[in-house]
């Protein structure tokens, strides 16, 4: 493949919509709903990361020296934008990819040297783990302990809502190393192997019946000093560089998802539906907001600029379009919503499901409403009434 110091991204789109031309047969598995349920999904997904791996695409846009082909975010969008265009489904292992990957290939280049080459091939799989029973949206407030040995960290504690965490091989950790008063100052982010002693996994079922999330138990679970990812209690800053991607790269690769789940739902529009069709603009009316501004943050990213707090704008506009597609969806495809069971429908039943969810996960939308009037608009803080 020609190198990135030659190849531009219109010229990168172009290659890469050959490719897929070229090798539809091989792909077209991939546009088709998968069976088996989320273990399946997680093989078909391994079977596109091969493909992908092998052909390269997966490995543009990530630095050599830990086993890309070099290039930028732009590089790895316009791969996401051409796979969404073509009708291919994007798994969530890349939403895990795009979140924890940066972090690693910035704080750790020797760990992503060692893991981002499998996961790329799909030999790999990894979860976040941030969220606790105790302490979601609010990252300061995280309980799982971390001490301090001669050669590593002891770790206890619990996380909730590890997406794919069944299927993990590997997590990132967010842990207190502090006391519980050092809120943010007194955090360190890990690189826990799963399969260490001391680690259980126990799956969450979703209300659409799916495994997808788990939460995960550390008991004494041993961390070897190689796999402290950043300074020790600088663990807020390390969250804080990969909620940029969590928030950026993540809205890029969902709405390219989104624009052809809805260009889709389109073709289901019976004449004289007028209320699927005001659905469905205003569905479309999201979307293209959330591309524009999401353009502004891959940008920022593969310029090596931080976003800002305005990239919780990203997260606000993904929630609300990730509800007005699967909504459009629902009122288009009723019949087949409420009473079929092919996996067309169920299928459609499970993304519905899921959007639900979108203004709670990876940050409430609420909380981000506040970080946009705080420090975006720098709105003056309002009195509650009767206060």
């Amino acid at each position: 493949m020609t190198s990135t110091a030659t190849r531009t991204i219109a010229e990168h789109t172009i290659v890469l919509a050959a490719w897929i031309d070229e090798n539809s047969d091989r792909l077209d598995k991939f546009r088709r709903p998968v069976e088996g349920g989320v273990r399946g999904a997680v093989e078909h997904a391994r079977e596109l990361m091969a493909l992908l791996y092998e052909a390269g695409w997966s490995r543009w846009g990530w630095p050599e020296e830990i086993g890309g082909l070099g290039g930028s975010e732009l590089h790895r969008a316009a791969v996401y934008d051409g796979l969404g265009a073509a009708g291919i489904q994007i798994p969530e292992v890349f939403v895990i990819l795009e979140t924890v990957a940066p972090v690693l290939a910035h704080y750790s280049p020797e760990l992503a040297a060692d893991h981002l080459p499998a996961y790329l091939r799909g030999e790999e799989i990894w979860g976040q783990g941030f969220s606790e029973p105790e302490a979601g949206s609010d990252l300061a407030s995280v309980r799982t302990f971390a001490r301090a040995t001669g050669d590593g960290f002891v770790l206890n504690g619990q996380k909730i809502w590890m997406t794919l965490g069944s299927s993990a091989n590997y997590a990132m950790v967010l842990a207190r190393t502090g006391t519980t008063e050092s809120r943010h100052r007194g955090l360190t982010m890990l690189w826990v192997d799963l399969a260490s002693a001391g680690v259980t996994v126990r799956p969450i079922v979703a209300a659409n019946g799916r495994e997808e999330f788990a939460e995960v138990f550390f008991e004494d679970v041993e961390v070897p000093a190689e796999y402290l990812v950043g300074p020790q209690d600088g663990g807020w800053g390390v969250a804080m560089f990969l909620l940029q991607y969590e928030r950026g790269m993540y809205a890029w690769l969902r709405q390219s998802i989104l624009h052809h789940r809805l260009s889709a739902v389109a073709g289901r529009v019976r004449p004289g539906d007028t209320r699927s069709s005001r659905a469905l603009g205003e569905a479309f009316v999201l979307l293209a907001a959330l591309r524009a501004r999401s353009v502004t943050t891959v940008t920022a990213l593969a310029e090596g600029r931080n976003p800002g707090p305005v990239v919780s704008v990203d997260k606000m506009l993904l929630s609300s379009a990730e509800r007005a597609t699967f909504e459009a969806a629902r009122k288009a495809q009723f019949e087949e919503f409420v009473v079929s069971d092919d996996l067309e429908s169920a299928t459609l039943r499970d993304e519905w499901f899921y959007s639900r969810a979108t203004s709670i996960f990876g940050g409430a939308v609420e909380v981000q409403r506040d970080i946009v009037a705080r420090h975006v608009l720098c709105l003056p803080t309002g009195r509650r009434a009767n206060s």
